[in-house]
């Protein structure tokens, strides 16, 4: 959520502001703005609502002059989208101007008592809090910027990734970070600030990923220089970013979701990449191998995720179980933080993120920590918050994910779910070599037989044109598929903005069959396996109500095919990794109608790639 961008250095700031922030519009906003120090020591902020290229349009005739900025796309929280409210936010002095992702829990009282020291506000925000806290302990104290921004951070409660800027230090940025990610880049005589690493990675490769509870000072001609809240001064790990310029460009495509989807064949094999081995039969995990004592002792697993990752989580609930035989349960993080979880020493906590950064599921993987439980992490993001909170665990390799409706994000993280079940299974010596051996070798043939789904996109937009009247959709699946239905139904909700559910089968005659009639379309998942005969069954009864039935069927399936309205045919494989395949087809008929619809598919209202505030 939000976006954060910064540079000091001896380059023009204003053009890396603007091209970091259309580099983080993927994040969901409605509003953007800017703030720069030029030659002269002048502080000047711009902002409006809307797009970034609102922002360029009011910056037309300004001066943009400088070589010290920091830029902001906001996501409302506090007070509605309005160029008032929009960052970055002055002082009262118009001294400082700041920028800020996260929410600050105590921010009324803050707000109350500053104002009863006479401090005035401009806006509903409660980023505008921070900075006149700054400013007013900088007054009242007679103390420098570092010091009034870590007494005034001590006071607030909540999350923030904030950047700071002091027209009297015109050659110096402050950022800091709590439970907000902020990752500062290191280049020839010059800094960069990024929410993630988008906006960098055009200028550097080295990078600093800011902890929780440490500051940042960045200034021209000096070594960054990091310290945490109590003023010691600690020691940054400067990594090399992984990641390449083409990644987060769309090459062609007419947008990130479509690219993210067809990248998916060559994805899912990075994600195996050292680590599914046909020939030796042997899936190998590091993870596995170097806390092998701790997984293998768990009496229970507790799966931790939001949103598309509880999806995967639900499908690795059923492999893990049925490969490992441990119990597994699957929890909203957002639930499992706040009702008091049972949760022992034994236990083995998966917080899976595609960000890394999700803060409902980064306070569930705390909490886990705080009851003794071995915590196991499953993110895309590399050097992001969860990795480096959990035990160990392993990342899905799939490349940056920039469209807001995860896509490959989803599949890799089933993959990896897949893998971890072979390998604990393995060692648990609970699945048979003649399974084991089945699994290993029809895994490391699913990225070909994602190649054969996506042969089939243009014929999926063609249907997609019939499905466009819809007001609602029903999902169904069994086993298996039953989480790809949720899937299948949250991709075409957040997209398109039709109302999807989605349902286990065998509970349609539970309530959502009332809905059915000849208006309602209703996807399918329905492939060959144990459960073909109680689908067949399900979909019957939806004909009979005069349904319009979308089937995603096996090859060759010569009786559903007679019943449906349309249907797609799959490559057969092995049961457990069906979702693999099956959610291709469905993220391609939700970006096909909310093209067909005309909406914004990169950027669908209201929603934001990374989650960082509750």
């Amino acid at each position: 959520m939000c976006g954060i961008v910064g540079y000091i250095g001896n380059r023009e700031a204003y053009p890396m502001l603007i091209k970091g922030l259309k580099r983080l519009e993927y994040r969901g906003y409605d509003s953007a703005g800017a703030a720069l120090i030029n030659q002269n020591g002048e502080l000047s902020v711009y902002k409006t609502k809307g797009k970034v290229s609102d922002l360029e349009a009011f910056c037309q005739d300004k001066d943009i002059s400088g070589s010290v900025g920091i830029a902001h796309t906001r996501w409302a929280t506090h007070g509605e989208p309005s160029s008032l409210n929009a960052h970055p936010h002055y002082s009262e002095s118009k001294n400082l101007a700041i920028i800020h992702n996260g929410i600050i829990e105590n921010y009324a009282d803050l707000k109350k008592k500053l104002i009863s020291d006479g401090v005035h506000f401009r806006s509903d925000t409660d980023t505008e809090v921070i900075v006149q806290l700054i400013e007013y302990i900088q007054t009242k104290k007679n103390v420098d910027l570092l010091t009034a921004v870590r007494l005034a951070l001590h006071q607030l409660i909540g999350a923030y990734a904030i950047a700071l800027l002091d027209k009297r230090e015109k050659n110096q940025i402050i950022a800091a970070r709590k439970q907000s990610p902020l990752v500062i880049g290191i280049g020839d005589n010059e800094f960069f600030l990024g929410s993630d690493a988008t906006p960098i990675i055009e200028y550097t490769d080295k990078v600093v990923y800011l902890d929780d509870d440490n500051v940042a000072v960045m200034r021209l001609g000096e070594e960054l220089k990091v310290v945490n809240n109590m003023n010691h001064e600690m020691s940054p790990e400067v990594r090399t970013l992984d990641m390449n310029l083409g990644q987060i460009e769309k090459g062609g495509y007419p947008h990130f979701m479509l690219k993210e989807i067809f990248e998916q064949p060559e994805c899912l094999e990075n994600c195996m990449r050292g680590r599914v081995n046909v020939d030796a039969n042997k899936v190998m995990l590091s993870a596995v191998i170097d806390y092998k004592k701790q997984l293998l002792n768990a009496k229970r697993i507790i799966i931790v995720a939001c949103g598309t990752s509880w999806h995967a989580g639900l499908i690795g609930k059923q492999i893990i179980e049925s490969f490992c035989r441990i119990p597994v349960e699957v929890e909203y993080a957002s639930e499992f933080r706040y009702r008091n979880p049972v949760i022992n020493s034994g236990d083995v906590i998966i917080a899976v993120s595609q960000s890394g950064e999700t803060a409902d599921t980064l306070a569930a993987v705390k909490l886990a920590k705080e009851n003794g439980a071995f915590v196991f992490g499953i993110c895309n993001a590399i050097g992001s918050s969860i990795p480096r909170a959990t035990d160990t665990g392993s990342y899905i390799h799939v490349g940056p994910e920039i469209g807001v409706a995860s896509t490959k994000a989803f599949t890799g993280q089933v993959t990896v779910l897949v893998m971890l079940a072979l390998a604990l299974a393995k060692e648990k010596g609970t699945i048979t070599d003649e399974l084991y051996a089945s699994v290993v070798k029809e895994l490391s043939g699913i990225p070909e037989k994602i190649k054969k789904m996506l042969e089939l996109n243009d014929r999926i937009s063609e249907l997609s044109r019939t499905f466009t009247y819809a007001h609602n959709f029903l999902y169904l699946g069994r086993g298996y598929n039953y989480p790809v239905a949720l899937e299948g139904a949250l991709k075409l909700k957040e997209i398109s903005y039709i109302h999807a559910e989605g349902y286990p089968a065998a509970e349609m005659k539970h309530g959502p069959i009332a809905l059915i009639d000849s208006d309602m379309p209703v996807v399918v998942v329905a492939p060959h396996d144990e459960m073909y005969k109680k689908v067949l069954s399900n979909i019957q009864e939806i004909k009979a109500r005069r349904g319009k039935i979308f089937a995603l069927v096996s090859k060759g399936d010569d009786t559903i095919s007679k019943i449906a309205d349309e249907v797609i045919e799959m490559p057969e494989t092995l049961e457990c990794l069906e979702p693999l395949i099956a959610s291709i087809p469905l993220q391609l008929l939700a970006y096909h109608v909310a093209v067909c619809k005309g909406k914004d598919v990169d950027q669908p209202r209201n929603l934001a790639k990374s989650v960082t505030v509750e």
